[in-house]
């Protein structure tokens, strides 16, 4: 399983993995960074994308379709087009245009995330209105990993996302999201429970 996969909504997975499969292209979750939410690069013949792992399932779907259009982009035209210009605008309205229904995305994104796309910036922190809409989405709350139940989704402080598993003699076995490894967590590590 890619590690991107536990970042989106589960409607977008078979589409997203199908034009990363297409571009033979590495997507790296990384720390939050404060500058840029994702970036796409090219070393040499190996194109990556790295995305923050600190944005909602929404953020991050939106964000990996916009550096995946760059990618797309320069597959087709190399260094001989603006990075934001008219090609990327078009490359990006026509991926995203396959996650606006509501198996990809709740009725209150949809419909700022429509108009936002009637005329994509080159960040989508320019649109207040859809930054507005998607921090609703960031609420994420702090317990203990007693108070979740089995089953739960639940972040920790490096951003990793896990699901809480059985209770061994004292500690709980948890499946890390992004690489099925198990971790032994203790009942009241602080733990941020995925909404």
């Amino acid at each position: 399983m890619d590690s991107f996969h536990s970042f989106v909504p589960k409607g977008s997975i078979g589409l997203l993995q199908c034009w990363v499969d297409e571009l033979n292209i590495r997507i790296k979750v990384s720390k939050a960074r404060r500058t840029k939410l994702g970036d796409f690069k090219v070393r040499g013949s190996q194109m990556s994308i790295t995305i923050n792992n600190n944005l909602n399932k929404y953020s991050f779907l939106i964000t990996l379709t916009h550096e995946l259009a760059h990618a797309f982009v320069f597959k087709k035209y190399q260094k001989n087009v603006k990075p934001h210009g008219q090609n990327w605008k078009l490359e990006f309205k026509s991926l995203m245009f396959n996650f606006l229904n509501s198996d990809c995305l709740p009725e209150d994104i949809l419909q700022v995330l429509s108009r936002h796309m009637l005329n994509p910036k080159a960040s989508t922190y320019t649109d207040l209105e859809l930054v507005r809409v998607l921090k609703k989405y960031d609420q994420i709350t702090l317990f203990t990993l007693s108070d979740l139940a089995v089953g739960d989704s639940f972040k920790v402080a490096s951003g990793k996302i896990f699901v809480k598993g059985r209770k061994n003699r004292k500690r709980y076995r948890c499946v890390e999201s992004a690489t099925n490894k198990i971790y032994l967590f203790h009942p009241f590590a602080e733990v941020f429970k995925v909404l």
